[in-house]
């Protein structure tokens, strides 16, 4: 705990969940706070700094979503490692009587950023009281395992009507972020399968599922995404598939590769597709395409969605879509696990989508990332004779990929050396197929406008 002593500022413009942020992010990059060391819990660090338990919970959020901690069901919060960004060597220096200074990151492209300045917290304010106003003693008591009947529905309102997808509140089940669904969805599975994953891919999910003692593969993509073709070569019976916007390489798959996968799912019983629908509040050009699961005539797909991404990390609510044959094993073997998000949050949320306030909130993003999607695009054209850029139809990242005989390694380091933080596209490659490649992810949520023209000029002089 003592490692964890900072002297925070109540009275700051800063909120003081950013200066939590801040001072562990900068420990971990210092490399005060080593790779997989253990962080105090949320309950215990707030107690210790005397704040909020929710206030350290959103740090801890927007840590996790950067990519600097992670957190494992029942075991705690770990420290990743970011070695290879932070930790490089030193300058040679003339004189040996002071030790170099550290440069601090002054523009970071994240690609895992969410722009919580923009949260609606006076209407999240409003809904809370309302919510608690009604001054009802089942509000704490231990709720459905399968989550609020009135989320449900309301998510499943929104599904149809923004993705495509029909379904009931029956098949609906709620919990506390995507890593639970997982564990749960493991738990509904059975060890008796293989998971194919594209390559690159979500580290989280590969390494959630190969700890867990799934044997798991990788199916290298083409420009559309995974091959149903190079997946029949594989003895995997379950593929999972990001298609409205693959993480990392921000691939929209289209209509055609779509249908492959439903017939190579639709080819053999206990085949199934985990679509993970990755930042799809947010395209850029064209029409949405309709969730995967929206042409599942054969129930062969598990959908999984989130809040984090479009609302805040910190609203902690995650949700799946399961097909009939699995809801009846949840049904009968699950049930008995308790909930993991409170009926408070869930009756907040349920307000904040049916009143209109997660349609409006969501075009006002879209319209933000937008904004600093074109603004990022015209900044980086006299990149074109030295780079690909790619992932620009959806999501809120950019890749840039250099064949000028560079490695990613070197650009990081020229970035860095710059105050500029950017991030390899190797590091989700779990098969090293693409280490050879000059590739770098750039993410722009947490940036202004003003911020990402700053920022790109700066890497002009760095790569240019």
């Amino acid at each position: 705990m003592n490692e964890l002593t900072m002297n925070l500022e109540p009275h700051s413009a800063v909120p003081l969940y950013e200066q939590i942020y801040r001072y562990i992010k900068s420990d971990i990059q210092k490399g005060r706070i080593s790779a997989g060391e253990k962080l105090p819990s949320t309950r215990s660090l707030a107690k210790y700094l005397e704040v909020s338990r929710s206030t350290v919970e959103l740090a801890y959020e927007q840590l996790e979503s950067e990519g600097y901690i992670e957190s494992l069901p029942y075991k705690g919060t770990f420290a990743l490692d970011v070695q290879e960004l932070y930790r490089l060597k030193p300058r040679k220096i003339a004189s040996q009587t002071k030790p170099a200074k550290k440069q601090e990151i002054l523009y970071d492209f994240s690609p895992h950023g969410v722009d919580l300045k923009r949260f609606p917290y006076q209407v999240w304010r409003k809904l809370s009281k309302d919510v608690l106003s009604e001054d009802k003693s089942e509000l704490f008591r231990m709720g459905d395992p399968q989550g609020e009947w009135g989320l449900r529905r309301a998510v499943v309102s929104y599904l149809y009507h923004a993705r495509g997808v029909n379904c009931t509140p029956d098949q609906i089940v709620i919990g506390a972020g995507n890593d639970y669904m997982l564990f749960l969805l493991h738990v509904i599975l059975g060890q008796q399968h293989k998971i194919a994953f594209e390559n690159p891919t979500y580290r989280q999910a590969y390494r959630l599922f190969e700890r867990l003692g799934y044997p798991v593969c990788t199916v290298d993509m083409d420009q559309y995404g995974m091959e149903a073709r190079i997946l029949r070569e594989t003895d995997a019976d379950i593929a999972y598939v990001m298609p409205s916007h693959q993480y990392p390489l921000g691939i929209v798959m289209p209509i055609r590769r779509r249908m492959e996968l439903l017939s190579w799912a639709d080819e053999a019983e206990g085949r199934y597709l985990i679509e993970d629908d990755y930042d799809s509040e947010f395209r850029y050009k064209g029409k949405p395409i309709p969730a995967l699961k929206g042409y599942d005539a054969s129930e062969k797909v598990i959908y999984l969605g989130t809040f984090s991404k479009s609302i805040a990390p910190a609203i902690r609510m995650s949700y799946m879509v399961l097909p009939e044959r699995l809801l009846r094993v949840y049904q009968e073997n699950c049930r008995f696990i308790n909930p993991t998000v409170s009926r408070v949050d869930q009756m907040i949320l349920q307000k904040f989508i049916e009143e209109g306030y997660y349609e409006r909130h969501l075009n006002r993003m879209r319209a933000l990332y937008k904004g600093r999607h074109d603004t990022f695009l015209n900044c980086l054209k006299p990149f074109a004779k030295k780079c690909r850029i790619s992932g620009e139809h959806a999501g809120v990242h950019l890749l840039l990929t250099f064949t000028d005989g560079r490695t990613a390694e070197e650009l990081i380091r020229l970035a860095r050396e710059q105050k500029v933080a950017v991030y390899a596209l190797s590091s989700y490659d779990t098969q090293g197929s693409h280490r050879h490649e000059a590739s770098v992810l750039l993410g722009y949520a947490n940036m202004e406008e003003d911020q990402i023209k700053e920022a790109v000029e700066i890497l002009k002089q760095a790569w240019l």
